[in-house]
């Protein structure tokens, strides 16, 4: 089973690619073999534009491992009340999946989570979020994490650990 992390900022150690760090080692320790592309790797992708061909090499090994995993995580900081550019920008390229047999994230576990400066910001990213996954066709876990990084909380660990654990068993239904 493989389960492939998608998010994190441009700054190195964020907070957004902690947390989906820790998801993905929870998802490790549950048997799954887990890939991350992170703030450094998503900084690489081309801006997605439909009429580029060119621009799907410089995406394929993101491309590539989402069309064979089993499920994903995504983690996005909340930046006014939405997602980033950079991970939407991700999200975006995986339009280069639309002819598959198994097409977007259809038939995929999606876990997300969002960190902001309030949950108010929080709330509303991972609201977007989870209408970008119903749009790829993938399936988000009831379990969204909201994390307010200006108020740590001892229960982020175990909700972070939960998210990944809905993945891996909704993935290996």
């Amino acid at each position: 089973m493989l389960i492939v992390g998608i998010g994190g900022t441009t700054r190195a150690g964020s907070q957004t690619e902690l947390a989906l760090r820790a998801a993905l080692s929870q998802a490790a320790l549950l048997g799954a073999e887990t890939r991350l592309f992170g703030g450094a790797e998503l900084v690489g992708q081309p801006i997605y534009d439909p009429q580029d061909e060119g621009g799907r090499s410089s995406r394929g090994d993101l491309v590539e491992a989402v069309r064979a995993a089993d499920g994903l995580i995504i983690a996005s900081p909340g930046y006014h009340g939405s997602i980033s550019g950079l991970v939407k920008n991700a999200l975006d390229g995986l339009e280069d999946l639309r002819a598959d047999e198994r097409p977007y994230l259809d038939g995929r576990a999606v876990g997300l989570i969002v960190t902001a400066e309030g949950s108010q910001g929080a709330a509303g990213a991972l609201a977007a979020l989870r209408a970008i996954v119903h749009s790829l066709r993938g399936w988000p876990t009831p379990l969204g994490v909201c994390l307010n990084v200006g108020a740590p909380h001892e229960q982020d660990q175990a909700r972070i650990a939960l998210v990944a654990r809905q993945v891996v068993e909704f993935a290996g239904k």
